[in-house]
């Protein structure tokens, strides 16, 4: 297990694979990309980045992940059989949580409004849920699709 200190969390442990993802150039450039914008303009002490937070977000989640199994174990593994599915699901969870925000633009939300048109009838815009599905299906399909902890346990694709 390795671990990073992050202010809010205190320290979040990830395997092997995890960091390997959070190695990644595609979620490097996280540590670049405020998670609030601009915001550290009115209030100086909000100067956190979109890495500490997709950090934090897979921290949280993985604590209500467990928090729900731990209440519901007896009833999710004799009535459902879940023990080995719930396992692959807190996979899950943790990986959708720490790539939640990796198609992030500089700016963060800021920047949305000057993104290609998606649909010329509505106008509707690409956004970073967009860039993080083509970058996450693209880009870091190697650290996702090819990695050995994932051919050998869970066989999950980064287009899925």
């Amino acid at each position: 297990m390795h671990s990073i200190r992050i202010p809010i969390h205190g320290f979040v442990e990830f395997n092997d694979w995890e960091r390997d993802i959070i190695n990644h150039p595609v979620f490097q450039r996280l540590r670049r990309i405020r998670q609030l914008a601009f915001s550290e303009h009115v209030y100086p002490g909000s100067v956190h980045t979109r890495f500490e937070h997709s950090l934090g977000v897979m921290h949280v989640a993985t604590q209500m992940y467990d928090r729900v199994f731990s209440k519901h174990e007896s009833c999710l593994v004799d009535r459902f059989k879940l023990k080995r599915a719930a396992y692959n699901g807190r996979v899950l969870v943790r990986l959708a949580a720490l790539l939640h925000d990796v198609g992030h633009a500089p700016f963060s939300h800021t920047g949305e409004d000057v993104m290609p048109v998606r649909d010329e009838k509505t106008g509707a815009r690409f956004d970073h849920e967009d860039y993080s599905c083509e970058l996450i299906a693209h880009e870091m399909r190697d650290v996702i699709d090819d990695h050995p902890a994932n051919r050998k346990q869970f066989n999950i694709k980064a287009q899925d």
